[in-house]
């Protein structure tokens, strides 16, 4: 096997290896750091010696050993060591089949933790990324991360949370937590909020890889299909979202045939499986937004009036200003931009996006559509103002500039926009 492929290999088996050992002995942080070791000796040992016949047992026989090793020089575990070494002196246990995936999620997601610490855990004990890589994905120091990483650790054990055995209740609540964060990861790494580049690859790549994992553990539910459908259909524009200098290029200007055919098929396939039977949920009406760009071959065949339609719906099963930002900008390519201000107006009522680059770049574009170029350009100034992103900065600037150069045109017909006219600014 190829590094890579061997790479892919320990991010499958990381948290079934954590599973087994945190059903065996609990103790998440002394387990978490054993099978972090295991890992790391696999990395450097199976490219030379070769994957063994059964990883996952290598796996779990290597981290076992790092965790009686640790036991045995803890001399406040006196205790813990002879039963360790009782352990180690009596046959050893087969390596069960069971995949502990979903139940490892489930205790990285405990409502104990805060948003950031879920994240941070997920990554590190669910993805198998190092401190060092989930710090570099985030943009803060490793020792920032570490102490992240162990704070949520302690947390959980202080809570005294099991592994597994939890209730319908906790399980449906903790599985919206699960996919939350999933979605968080993927969010940040399509659209990085700071720093010089727009995608964070590893992080895209890790969400799209877990979502999977959560949509095979559990195929009947609706909402995991349809977030791993939004996922596909978002990351399937990756190559025609910037040029060759890393400039953003917004959804309406990208060249489609650039986008990902094998992701769009796949994610317009669960949208078509799961949809009509399962109970319609939030990722899977996002998902089923991003069917209708894709299944545009140009942007001016893009179905404006279903979008908005859709974006209303969701409104309803999980409003907030993000979900009417979006709406606005619908709107506005079906009945004219005056609709959409109209429309945006509400999200400053609504509140929680106070100060966000998104709110006046959606003002600036809905201004430019009707012809108010220059107010256009000092929201689009303002914008690029507001956001930490470099990409994103350099785009919005641009736009200020060509709108300072344009002369004005103030319109509220209805008729500048339509389901024929310019696209949203969604990437």
């Amino acid at each position: 096997m190829t590094a890579a492929s061997i790479e892919g290999l320990l991010r499958e088996l990381a948290p079934r290896v954590l599973g087994t050992l945190l059903r065996r002995h609990g103790d998440l942080p002394a387990t978490e750091d054993a099978v972090q070791e295991a890992l790391l000796a696999a990395a450097l040992g199976w490219p030379d010696g070769g994957v063994p016949r059964d990883p996952k047992a290598w796996l779990v026989t290597a981290a076992t050993r790092r965790l009686y090793d640790q036991w045995r020089s803890d001399a406040a575990r006196r205790r813990r060591e002879q039963a360790a070494a009782e352990r180690v002196a009596a046959p050893a246990e087969p390596v069960p089949s069971r995949d502990d995936t979903l139940d490892l999620l489930f205790l990285c997601c405990h409502p104990a933790l805060t948003e950031q610490s879920r994240i941070a855990l997920t990554l590190r004990a669910v993805g198998g990324l190092s401190t060092a890589q989930i710090a570099r994905a985030f943009l803060v120091p490793e020792d920032t991360m570490t102490r992240r990483i162990s704070r949520a650790k302690q947390r959980i054990a202080a809570e005294g949370a099991t592994f597994g055995a939890l209730s319908g209740g906790e399980r449906t609540a903790r599985l919206a937590a699960v996919l939350h964060v999933l979605y968080l990861i993927f969010n940040e790494g399509y659209t990085a909020t700071a720093g010089t580049e727009l995608h964070r690859a590893e992080l895209t790549a890790e969400a799209i890889r877990l979502a999977r994992e959560v949509h095979r553990l559990l195929p009947g539910d609706g909402e995991a299909a349809g977030l791993l459908a939004l996922m596909l259909l978002t990351d399937a524009r990756t190559p025609a979202r910037t040029t060759p200098a890393g400039d953003l290029v917004p959804l309406a200007e990208q060249d489609r045939t650039r986008w990902r055919g094998a992701e769009l098929r796949e994610g317009l396939d669960l949208i078509a499986r799961t949809l009509p039977h399962s109970l319609v949920g939030a990722y899977q009406v996002q998902a089923a937004i991003a069917a209708v760009h894709a299944e545009a071959a140009r942007a001016d065949d893009t179905d404006w009036a279903q979008i908005a339609e859709l974006y209303r719906l969701l409104g309803q099963l999980d409003p907030g200003p993000m979900v009417t930002l979006n709406r606005a900008v619908a709107v506005a390519m079906v009945d004219g931009p005056a609709a959409g201000l109209d429309l945006l107006s509400t999200v400053d009522i609504e509140g929680g996006l106070a100060g966000h680059h998104r709110v006046a770049a959606v003002r600036a574009h809905l201004l430019e559509l009707s012809g108010d170029h220059a107010e256009a350009g000092r929201w689009y100034a303002e914008a690029a103002r507001r956001t930490t992103s470099a990409p994103e900065q350099r785009y919005l600037r641009a736009r200020a500039d060509r709108c300072q150069e344009a002369p004005n045109q103030v319109t509220d017909s209805a008729s500048s926009v339509g389901r024929g006219g310019a696209g949203s600014r969604s990437r």
